[in-house]
């Protein structure tokens, strides 16, 4: 029996051949989305799943990242960069993308809006989204892993819209 290169008698002494080909190389993992440059979040297949509104079989067995930049029409990438999922393959709008929208969701588990957040704060000069929120996730209401295209938890996006339009309200 004759030998390749990658191939090497059997350590068991049964003089079988035993290939020996090296590991194929592992994927390149990135952490910048390959449109906007910008450094991605991970998020877990559970979201990725339950967010595309393209088949699930387009999905390989690799990690994904989200991508935040507003001028990025790219919402998930994969980690070696080779697949993206763009704002037109996903079943939510995506607030990161549409920051400056009134109706696009905030806080998606309890469906607050900019404006609805703006509208609090005409009426009381307050708002309470915050609490409201937090009580909703005590109470285990939240599910902001397949609700929130991000992944993960609202409450700095809605912190920060609740800032940026008291400052904008504020004379």
């Amino acid at each position: 029996m004759g030998e390749c290169s990658c191939c090497s008698a059997d350590r068991a002494g049964t003089g079988d051949m035993v290939c020996q080909l090296p590991a194929p190389p592992a994927a390149k993992v990135i952490a910048d989305c390959p449109v906007s440059g910008r450094r991605g979040k991970k998020v877990s297949t559970t979201t990725i799943k339950s967010m595309l509104a393209v088949s699930l079989t387009a999905l390989r067995q690799v990690d994904y990242l989200f991508c935040d930049q507003a001028d990025c029409p790219v919402v998930y990438f994969s980690a070696d960069g080779a697949q993206t999922f763009t704002t037109a393959e996903v079943r939510e709008r995506v607030f990161q993308k549409e920051r400056a929208t009134d109706d696009v969701f905030v806080c998606y588990c309890f469906q607050h809006t900019p404006s609805a957040i703006r509208a609090e704060l005409l009426e009381t000069g307050q708002s309470t989204v915050v609490e409201r929120i937090t009580a909703g996730i005590q109470a285990g209401q939240c599910g902001c892993d397949v609700r929130n295209p991000q992944g993960s938890c609202c409450l700095g996006n809605v912190s920060g819209v609740v800032k940026r339009l008291q400052h904008q309200l504020t004379p």
